[in-house]
């Protein structure tokens, strides 16, 4: 087995493809900018196309034989080293982050952690990677379950956790033996590349990682309809995860969707309505709202409704905006001004369904108006079936609900499409149980925002937001491999199983 490690030296504007870095075949470019500042130019990087796609799949496919026989052990051995490098770097690639996608510097530095953990993670799975053993029903045999790695995966990553998300599908893939071509999402792409010269320092050898950079049309239809790719994992818009899944059903490739929310954090009357709040800023405005998992529905009991609208009011428009590298920033920019675009239209719906409280404009005073920035928003007195707590917003847009009763907080909880997060802030344990009982979503906290998911746990959703499969933990495993049964018999004789039983000695 010859494994070669593949080079870090790398222009931004140039692909991954078998432990090169080569141009577009076009040498067509495309250029990043900050959504904080759009004079800053984060560079130009390669509008790859189909062939390029078949290149890093190729490389991916060449690399798979070599890959998938290292010892499971050893492979977790050069994840160990790519986290304690991603853990050298953590400040500058947090910074990096920060400017090129817009969240607040700390949240930038939990994205990368993210990603750390979850190569440390992986990397002792390398000594699990458990299958299992089972009594045979046939006397002088042997049964077991294990794991076998499955191929070339694609990785479709999104850019608002540009770093967290591409190493919660990378690693847990790595550590089951198979290899990857990766897509950043066009906003991020610098992200990836540093991300993944990091990789290579760490040791992962040529071709085992690959990444192209481009639009959708032009890299991701043709990475996920390549005969080669065997896997897909892709974190963003519903409906493009549909026409994914639609594309892929063609030659039977397994899908892993992450798609959509709509998550709201329920506050009933005997909440701690100071904890509830701080989390309800944390849950709805971090990351601008653009978190799957974003609070962006505040059901609240009526006879404490008022009240705590007056004291969200109150800390929204406190918050300051600006620049994610400023200290004195609360919450940065939306990614760009098709997204500015979008949510203000939402607005727009709002302000004829329900009272707007709170902003509800674009913020483009002095330094803003070189960025795409957006007022944290809050509306009340808002239906549950209204657009605004219905639809997807996607940006720092809240709605506070009023309910009367346990089974109309439900029914508002459980009416939308989708079902990532809820949240309940209460002081009865009862009604703390029938939350993980009575709402219907993939994750659920108590007495904590929306948003907080650790590496060491599924992370998913029902209905809309996916479609069945879980993201980290040790349920990531299922998606990246296959079970195979295997029997041993060991009787020197003809044994049929379900038809000898009978004759089997008991004696």
């Amino acid at each position: 087995m010859e494994i070669h490690v593949a080079t870090t030296a790398t222009t931004s504007n140039r692909n991954l493809i078998g432990g090169e870095w080569v141009a577009a075949r076009s040498g067509k470019t495309f250029t990043s900018t900050s959504p904080a500042n759009r004079d800053d130019v984060i560079g130009e990087f390669a509008a790859s196309s189909r062939e390029d796609v078949d290149a890093a799949v190729a490389a991916a496919k060449a690399a798979y034989p070599a890959w998938s026989m290292m010892p499971a052990p050893k492979r977790g051995e050069i994840l160990f080293k790519v986290a304690r490098i991603l853990n050298e770097h953590k400040e500058d690639l947090s910074r990096l982050l920060t400017r090129e996608m817009g969240k607040v510097l700390p949240e930038a530095r939990g994205d990368v952690q993210e990603a750390i953990d979850v190569a440390y993670y992986m990397a002792g799975e390398g000594r699990r990677l458990f299958g299992y053993t089972v009594p045979s029903e046939m006397p002088d045999k042997f049964a077991m379950a294990i794991r076998k790695p499955i191929g070339v995966a694609a990785i479709i990553a999104p850019w608002n956790f540009p770093i967290a998300i591409p190493a919660w599908k990378l690693f847990p893939a790595l550590i089951s033996g198979n290899t990857a071509v990766m897509k950043p999402a066009s906003d991020t792409p610098a992200c990836m590349i540093r991300f993944t010269e990091l990789l290579l320092e760490g040791g992962i050898p040529e071709g085992v990682v690959n990444v192209v950079t481009g639009s959708g049309n032009d890299v991701g239809h043709p990475l996920v309809e390549h005969p080669d790719v065997k896997l897909i994992s892709f974190t963003g818009h519903t409906e493009t995860g549909v026409d994914i899944s639609s594309r892929a059903a063609k030659t039977l490739k397994r899908v892993s969707l992450e798609l959509g929310g709509k998550n709201p954090i329920v506050i009933w009357a005997d909440a701690d309505l100071d904890l509830a709040l701080d989390s309800v800023i944390w849950s709805a405005f971090g990351t601008s709202g653009q978190r799957c998992t974003a609070a962006s529905r505040i059901v609240v009991h009526r006879s404490i409704h008022d009240e705590f609208v007056q004291m969200l009011h109150k800390r929204a428009a406190a918050l300051v905006l600006g620049d994610g590298l400023l200290e004195t920033t609360d919450v940065g920019p939306v990614i760009n001004d098709k997204a500015l675009e979008r949510i203000g239209g939402y607005v727009e719906i709002g302000q004829k369904e329900a009272e707007l409280v709170v902003g509800g404009n674009p913020a483009r005073d002095g330094e803003l108006a070189k960025g795409s920035f957006f007022e944290p928003t809050v509306f009340a007195e808002v239906k549950g079936d209204a657009r605004i707590a219905q639809e997807e917003i996607f940006g720092p847009v809240t709605a506070v609900i009023p309910v009367d009763s346990w089974d109309e907080a439900v029914r508002v909880v459980n009416s939308v499409q989708y079902g990532l997060s809820t949240s309940l802030f209460t002081n009865d344990v009862n009604l703390a149980f029938r939350s993980i009982r009575d709402f219907d979503s993939g994750l659920g906290y108590v007495n904590h925002g929306t948003i907080g998911a650790e590496a060491h746990l599924p992370f998913g959703g029902t209905k809309a937001t996916g479609n069945g499969h879980r993201e980290v933990g040790q349920s990531a495993l299922d998606f990246y491999t296959e079970w195979k049964s295997v029997y041993i018999d060991y009787s020197g004789k003809l044994q049929r199983a379900q038809i000898d039983m009978e004759f089997i000695d008991q004696d």
